[in-house]
């Protein structure tokens, strides 16, 4: 790929056409592929030979996705998974080992927290947490058997924005593995690894995919850990469908303009919402207010399509709020071409503990929108509607 521009590496990052001379990658729906000869055979399953063998380990679809997330965000090598949640996890499950230690951002999503809290603590691996805002609490958290950095950025469902840069040169200095879920920036708006992260974590059911059809994830990064994860997912069955990865292949092809729309509607309505009466404070990175604006528009290029808001009068408003909204979905997805409005503390985020939730800015009243693509104004308009009801 002769271009250093992640729009035409997402069009033009294609597996080899076939006999047909097909324009569009075709659908390879097979579970298996056969071999040559039993030579061939042999050398495959010896790995002597790069090639597919059987889906759960590669398919043409599934690896034509994750070279594009590769070129995108600069790494090296890639694996796709059924979701982003079996991403995140086959990714610790492949990389740690039975009383191993994870520094971990309090501030991020709550099956993440749920899998280091209630999952790996069974095989003995056990995190300790840092709030986004107290970095400077980080190496005092790190112990002799320490081996990853996680964190999220921009966070979920606060929207906050960690230092990468930092956290990058910490995990270095101590010789961690550092891991950035970058599910609500996407590769258009942000490049981790430029910070130092080993490792990207994906969410594609989000943004990647942008439209509410399918499920994915990825992880791409370093190639030696890549490999550890390949072979853990190999033989434990994570991996992503042909059909799911062909979709998502074909969505990236469209991420930039989508997300330049995004985006734009997205700091439209946080600057509604920041004037209006019932609100009491709204968290957008590319907004002046944000208190990581400046660290925003050092790391991001632009500021997303999650807005966070708190609306005055708490969990009751909040309920009145969602009841009165009529155009945009009441969903807990996110990153769709529909507006979504979603209440953390009694959904994504309801399993995490009162006092947790409140440490990381989730509020009883706090509203999550993932911005679409539908006009701003009538987003606008629904939202407006809905608060002075």
């Amino acid at each position: 790929m002769s271009s250093k521009h992640i729009e035409t590496q997402a069009i033009r990052t294609q597996i080899e056409r076939s006999q047909y001379l097909e324009h569009s990658s075709p659908l390879y729906l097979t579970s298996s592929y056969v071999f040559e000869d039993a030579e061939d055979m042999r050398a495959s399953f010896a790995d002597e030979k790069q090639r597919n063998i059987y889906s759960r380990y590669s398919n043409p679809n599934t690896s034509e996705f994750v070279e594009k997330v590769c070129q995108m965000e600069g790494a090296e090598r890639g694996y796709a998974f059924a979701s982003g949640m079996s991403a995140v996890f086959s990714t610790f499950a492949a990389l740690l080992n039975s009383e191993d230690h994870i520094v971990s951002c309090r501030s991020i999503f709550g099956s993440t927290q749920t899998l280091f809290n209630n999952i790996l603590p069974k095989w003995n691996i056990a995190t300790s947490y840092f709030k986004m805002d107290e970095l400077d609490t980080i190496e005092s958290l790190i112990q002799p058997n320490t081996r990853v950095i996680y964190a999220e950025s921009p966070t979920n469902p606060a929207v906050d924005i960690l230092d990468l840069q930092r956290l990058g040169d910490i995990a270095k200095k101590h010789g961690l593995i550092f891991i950035i879920d970058n599910c609500f920036a996407t590769p258009y708006l942000q490049q981790p690894i430029k910070f130092g992260a080993d490792l990207i974590i994906h969410s594609a059911t989000k943004l990647m995919d942008g439209q509410g059809r399918v499920l994915g994830g990825v992880v791409v990064g370093s190639s030696n850990f890549i490999q550890k994860i390949y072979l853990f997912s190999r033989n434990t069955g994570p991996a992503l469908s042909p059909f799911n990865a062909w979709v998502l292949s074909k969505s990236l092809e469209t991420l930039a303009v989508r997300v330049d729309r995004h985006c734009d509607s997205a700091l439209k309505v946080a600057t509604f919402l920041e004037s209006h009466k019932n609100v009491n404070v709204v968290k957008y990175p590319f907004l002046k207010s944000h208190p990581q604006y400046e660290l925003a528009k050092q790391q991001m290029k632009l500021g997303g399509n999650v807005v966070a808001f708190e609306i005055k009068g708490g969990i009751e408003a909040g309920r009145t709020f969602l009841n009165a909204i009529k155009l945009l979905s009441l969903s807990a997805n996110l990153g769709d071409t529909r507006t979504i409005v979603t209440h953390p503390a009694s959904t994504t985020h309801a399993k995490i503990p009162e006092d947790v939730r409140l440490e990381t800015g989730i509020t009883s009243g706090l509203i999550r929108i993932s911005v679409g693509l539908e006009h701003p104004e009538d987003i606008i308009n629904d939202l407006k509607q809905a608060l002075e009801n």
